[in-house]
């Protein structure tokens, strides 16, 4: 009725209540906005803990998102990377991406630590070392069409973009479900799979 976008809506809610600069307040605003006002897919408290240790644990240094959406998940990733380090994240839909990137300045991350790239996923990811110079990535967070998750993780193996002892962290795997991408994962040989139970957001 307003004629904005939920996602827009939400970023007006985070204008108004969120303070500028903190990361972790900017997630908690967005926080309460999904437990109050409207339902977003991120990728919400819950499941941003089991995110938050993958980083710590692992201290990445080049990060690729596939799937910015709003930024939630950006801000998530880059207020947790190591010193030095480099996000890179991916969004097909512009819309979303508008959005995303002023979520993204508003908790304070520069350009040169989180660059937001537009585009289908498959066309971006064969440029990513050409273009956008990703040599390659040690750790990968997919979180965008369930569907494209095999062929873009096959994309990235075909492009020498996952670095030695990379960590693909793929959300929603089980609901709504990427059945083809769990098997490959499971049974091609390269990976270790774990599999983390959690609920769904808000």
């Amino acid at each position: 009725l307003t004629g904005t976008s939920r996602e827009q809506r939400a970023f007006q809610y985070l204008l108004t209540h969120a303070i500028p600069g903190d990361p972790h307040h900017i997630l908690q605003t967005f926080d309460q906005w999904c437990y109050h006002c409207e339902h977003l897919s991120c990728v919400g408290p819950d499941k941003g803990r089991i995110v938050e240790r993958v980083l710590l644990e692992r201290a990445p240094l080049r990060v690729l998102e596939l799937g910015t959406y709003c930024g939630y998940g950006t801000v998530l990733l880059a207020q947790g990377l190591p010193p030095g380090a480099r996000l890179y994240t991916v969004e097909g839909d512009p819309r979303h991406a508008a959005v995303a990137e002023k979520v993204i300045r508003l908790a304070g991350f520069s350009e040169q630590t989180v660059e937001l790239i537009v585009g289908p996923s498959e066309e971006v990811i064969p440029r990513l070392r050409e273009k956008h110079g990703l040599m390659n990535a040690n750790l990968v967070f997919m979180d965008h069409w369930k569907r494209c998750y095999l062929r873009d993780l096959q994309l990235l193996e075909s492009h020498q973009l996952l670095a030695e002892g990379a960590t693909v962290l793929a959300d929603n795997v089980l609901f709504p479900g990427a059945p083809h991408f769990l098997q490959y994962a499971k049974t091609c040989g390269k990976y270790h799979c774990k599999v983390h139970r959690a609920r769904l957001e808000y």
